[in-house]
């Protein structure tokens, strides 16, 4: 079967998060989020390295490290039975000489006290996603980056949330989110096994080794492209890791329309006659 190439658009970074502090909710220092971490400081350091005013991150997640954490997450024995955000986020602002600030919480709208310019989501569960979703309807949020995976593959979607004050139409180039693009990881009446691994071993028999390192350090990557040349033409991915292939989601309405995310025309308007 050949599928016709799609030509993407160009996505650019709005003017003041080049020129302000920008404010980062990282929810969920798992798997992916504790290399996510890691990945956001690193980014920071770059971008202050080239005259930016930094990022300000802020990370939720209510678990404590456990021995299965320990290997494929970015644990240490020395961590096992405490918090997971204050255990990363102080590790890496003694690394980096930062002040970011920890949420032993679940993100939600009855837990987040503070404005943020980008939500990246890291998490699980439908619920939590949800919460997300529920968030950055009712604010003013720039950007939702969902990253996601099973057990060798992963996908990475950077989005622009409508508020619900919003109209599709009135935002037609925006970047569609991970639920405008797959709805149905809304749906609650879907069953999913969130129980937690005992063991390193039994992780393992779930998910592979690298695959959190690998869409982390592909979402990084994405966030660096764009507030490094201020521009992309891709807002995502999806990898497989049996063959090391990644397929990029164009920014074109072409690609969205393949999942069934479809941008309408405001009702009532309709095409002059040539």
């Amino acid at each position: 079967m050949n599928v016709t190439p799609i030509k993407p658009n160009v996505h650019t970074l709005p003017s003041d998060l080049l020129g302000d502090e920008v404010t980062i909710a990282l929810v969920g220092c798992g798997g992916t989020g504790s290399r996510l971490l890691t990945g956001l400081a690193e980014l920071n350091a770059a971008m202050t390295a080239l005259g930016h005013p930094g990022f300000r991150v802020t990370v939720f997640d209510d678990d404590l490290v456990s021995e299965a954490n320990v290997g494929r997450q970015a644990f240490y024995m020395a961590d096992v039975g405490l918090p997971k955000a204050t255990v990363l986020t102080h590790r890496v602002n003694l690394a980096f000489g930062l002040n970011w600030d920890a949420v032993c919480q679940r993100f939600g709208k009855n837990t987040v006290r503070a404005r943020f310019d980008i939500v990246i989501g890291a998490v699980d569960s439908r619920a939590s996603r949800r919460a997300i979703h529920e968030y950055v309807q009712g604010t003013q949020v720039k950007y939702w980056l969902d990253t996601g995976n099973t057990a060798d593959s992963a996908q990475f979607i950077l989005g622009e949330p409508l508020s619900r004050w919003q109209k599709t139409w009135d935002r037609p180039n925006r970047l569609p989110t991970i639920t405008d693009l797959f709805p149905d990881i809304l749906d609650e009446s879907i069953a999913e096994d969130n129980t937690p691994s005992c063991s390193m071993a039994e992780a393992l028999h779930r998910q592979e080794l690298f695959t959190n390192r690998m869409v982390a350090d592909a979402a990084m990557n994405l966030l660096w492209r764009l507030f490094r040349y201020g521009q992309i033409d891709h807002h995502g991915g999806f990898l497989n890791l049996k063959t090391s292939r990644m397929a990029s989601l164009p920014c074109a309405k072409e690609a969205w329309k393949r999942f069934g995310y479809v941008v309408k025309g405001k009702p009532g308007r309709k095409k002059k006659a040539v």
